[in-house]
């Protein structure tokens, strides 16, 4: 359930990465030298490396912050994981609300991560123009740090996992979910997003979420509350 969860939550993203995002996508593109852009596969090429980097980003994120989640339970030895839950269960109800389009308090997290981001930026100029894979996969490593309320509350969900592991595999398949949206050059891509934009199911899929997120809540704050008025 956390594995299909993680890929729902990049590909219903969608909307908001296109407008966050796509300005991105095409600076990147445009920064390619002509040669390079007159030609289709190794056009292909530097968006694919671009997207590996940016995904192998969150993937790291995850795996970090789930790194530092995972001391709760050794802390909190009677409910820790069962609270990690009630925590997992919250984001996803505001991610859901967010995705329904009820909920627009997600864009104010992403002021968290401007500090980073003023410092990695100045670095992205410096591999400008992309002459090389290598280079589209590091700027795309930097891409990857851009402030992004979905990405840092999909960010604290996998976090919640207090697995590394699984922490990075989920920012993974979030990173993944969301590569229709960025790469969106393709027929293929530009009917997922054109798919995910209809509200219909752009709502469907937050009511979904925020039903799983109370389920979530609703079983594991039960425990929570009974082993510490036990305690």
């Amino acid at each position: 359930m956390s594995i299909l969860i993680a890929a729902v939550l990049g590909l219903f993203s969608s909307v908001h990465c296109i407008g966050m995002c796509g300005g991105i996508a095409s600076a990147l593109t445009l920064g390619l030298p002509e040669s390079d852009r007159a030609n289709p596969s190794r056009l292909l090429s530097r968006v694919i490396a671009y997207n590996l980097g940016r995904i192998a980003s969150y993937a790291l994120a995850g795996a970090l912050a789930a790194t530092v989640f995972s001391a709760l339970p050794a802390v909190m030895p009677q409910a820790g994981h069962q609270l990690l839950a009630v925590v997992a269960g919250t984001v996803l109800v505001m991610v859901g609300l967010h995705l329904a389009g009820w909920f627009p308090g997600l864009r104010r997290i992403e002021a968290l991560g401007a500090g980073l981001w003023r410092r990695l930026q100045p670095y992205t100029h410096t591999l400008l123009p992309v002459r090389s894979a290598p280079r589209a996969v590091l700027l795309g490593t930097l891409w990857g740090w851009l402030p992004c309320g979905l990405v840092y509350s999909t960010l604290l969900w996998a976090a919640a996992s207090a697995d590394p592991l699984r922490g990075a595999l989920y920012m993974l398949l979030f990173g993944l979910g969301t590569v229709p949206a960025i790469a969106s050059a393709g027929m293929l891509a530009g009917g997922a997003a054109g798919f995910t934009r209809k509200t219909v199911v752009r709502r469907g899929a937050g009511l979904l979420l925020v039903a799983i997120g109370a389920i979530s809540i609703g079983a594991n704050l039960r425990h929570v509350i009974v082993q510490y008025c036990l305690a």
